[in-house]
């Protein structure tokens, strides 16, 4: 393994996951308690949309990681999460079905307790990002 993919799979987000919504699989990023508490804080009470940017990094042997850049319309909120999409191919999955995603803390009960649901403003950004990694995903140099 290179020093660049072992980095890259060190720095990668453990709350990767997906949860029953009401009969279907949904994606969530499971995010710290002090974090998610700041986000909720600035933005609850108040209409908010989420530009969400998914970078896709690939190294042609069948690697992929995918930068999900958060930027938030109201709290001046930033968030970047570094996925691995060897191992968390399913949230990838579920997104392009459903065009959204949860926040929520490991104190929560993902579906049963307040979340944060985000609805991807462009669905196709989506379901062009899991073509990308599908195919990343294949390795090139065998």
């Amino acid at each position: 393994m290179s020093d660049e993919l072992k980095r890259m799979s060190e720095q990668a987000h453990d709350g990767i996951t997906t949860f029953d919504f009401e009969g279907r699989a949904a994606p969530c990023i499971v995010i710290d308690v002090k974090k998610y508490g700041a986000i909720r804080a600035k933005v609850e009470g108040q209409p908010f949309s989420v530009n969400t940017d998914l970078n896709i990094l690939q190294d042609g042997l069948g690697n992929a990681f995918v930068e999900m850049v958060l930027t938030f319309s109201t709290g001046n909120l930033v968030e970047k999460f570094l996925i691995n999409a060897k191992t968390d191919l399913n949230f990838f999955e579920t997104l392009a079905n459903t065009s959204m995603f949860v926040l929520h803390s490991p104190e929560s009960e993902c579906g049963k307790d307040s979340v944060i649901a985000i609805q991807l403003p462009r669905p196709e950004k989506a379901h062009d990002a899991l073509e990308i990694i599908n195919d990343a995903l294949i390795p090139k140099n065998q």
